[in-house]
């Protein structure tokens, strides 16, 4: 880590100071969403269903992120996300009505999926092989100290200083905003290892790693909109209740992500994996008949911890992959990543107002398909050995 901090205009360390602008004013947005909706807006579960559906709409989009690169490079692409995110973030608590919030969440939803493309990608052409598990998790360490910031921020002054909605949407949003005009200017512009298409890309061999990608998105959307607005309704937690919560996620990965990443390098994506469905099959199951708040609340953190883990689908796509279909792949995979997120909130919102429980079993469900693609992750994976069978017998290259 030292070493970083002497070279602090490197690739890696751009990444995480962009990852600690980006977490600090969606984290602050995050924190404040479902206690805004249902103070200020009067949402019940159906009405913030429908807001999750739409904010994953520009996720679901991210494969356009392949035409802007025709006009800009990622690096650029990559800080007017950014400042898109700050904006909407800004915006969100002067338009407490249904339709106010659609349109800012919006705004804010474009620049985080598209920052989130481009960082996937720049992530994966910037690190090696060898120490992109251990700088991944460091990324996310960062982002969780960024968390920490705006969690930490709201929980000691929400009540004491009588805080308003307005002016923390406001200051999270002008922090991240501030945040870019700093990365503008501090560092240079980066070049890529390797030219990348400006095509859009599907192969063949590439179907496990689509496959993983589109369970994980399904899985996502059930921890966050729905556990944390369990959190909310089923047992009442306020603001600073919530943001606790959320602050005790971002010290387990600040503290371990990194930890997590180098674990990853040691055991292989296959295990990895497999770890992350078993225990969130487990997770699952217990949401839906949880009864206590403090059970709930450890769930939560035990279901967060487990997101770490995913670092593991990333390395092994950069292991298998073309290094030219990086950046086209990014974008293919957040769109496939959002195809189960743009209905899920939507469907599981009415799911929810007849059965919490089934949403949640559901969930298992979805974990116990992950654990069974996860399993055909080879051991060591490269291209031409991106998938093995229960015979151990890998598929040949294919197009």
């Amino acid at each position: 880590m030292s070493d970083l901090l002497k070279n602090w205009r490197s690739p890696a360390v751009m990444l995480m100071v962009m990852a600690g602008a980006m977490w600090f004013s969606f984290a602050a947005w995050w924190a404040l969403l479902n206690n805004f909706v249902v103070e200020a807006a009067g949402f019940t579960g159906k009405e913030i269903g429908i807001l999750q559906s739409v904010r994953e709409i520009p996720g679901f989009l991210a494969f356009t992120a392949i035409f802007v690169l025709l006009l800009l490079r990622e690096q650029v692409f990559a800080l007017i996300s950014l400042f898109l995110l700050g904006l909407g973030v800004a915006l969100t608590g002067y338009f407490p009505t249904f339709w106010g919030l659609l349109i800012t969440t919006m705004i804010m939803s474009i620049g985080f999926h598209y920052y989130e493309t481009m960082a996937q990608s720049l992530s994966l052409q910037w690190l090696s092989k060898d120490e992109a598990p251990l700088q991944l998790g460091r990324i996310i360490a960062v982002g969780a100290f960024a968390q920490i910031a705006a969690y930490g921020l709201i929980f000691l002054t929400w009540e004491t200083l009588n805080l308003s909605f307005e002016v923390v949407f406001l200051i999270a949003g002008l922090v991240t905003i501030a945040m870019v005009g700093f990365l503008a200017v501090a560092y240079p512009q980066f070049r890529e290892t390797v030219p990348q298409r400006k095509t859009i890309v599907l192969r063949k061999r590439y179907w496990l790693y689509y496959a993983l990608t589109f369970m994980s998105g399904a899985r996502r959307q059930i921890f966050m909109v729905f556990a944390g607005f369990m959190m909310v309704e089923r047992f009442g937690y306020g603001v600073h209740e919530v943001a606790a919560l959320f602050l005790a996620n971002c010290v387990f990965n600040m503290l371990f992500a990194a930890r997590i990443g180098a674990y990853i390098g040691r055991v292989g994506e296959r295990t990895a994996l497999t770890v992350e469905y078993v225990g969130l099959i487990g997770v699952f199951v217990a949401y839906a008949f949880v009864t206590h708040p403090w059970v709930a609340a450890g769930l939560y953190i035990i279901d967060h911890a487990f997101f770490a883990l995913a670092i593991a689908m990333k390395t092994y796509f950069q292991k298998i992959a073309d290094p030219a279909d990086i950046a086209p792949t990014a974008g293919i995979a957040f769109t496939i990543n959002h195809i189960a997120a743009v209905f899920i909130p939507a469907l599981f919102g009415m799911i929810w107002l007849v059965s919490p429980e089934a949403v949640f079993l559901i969930g298992a469900g979805m974990a116990l398909t992950s654990l069974i693609l996860a399993r055909m992750v080879p051991e060591m994976p490269m291209p031409g050995r991106e998938v093995v069978w229960s015979t151990g017998k890998a598929t040949q290259p294919a197009e």
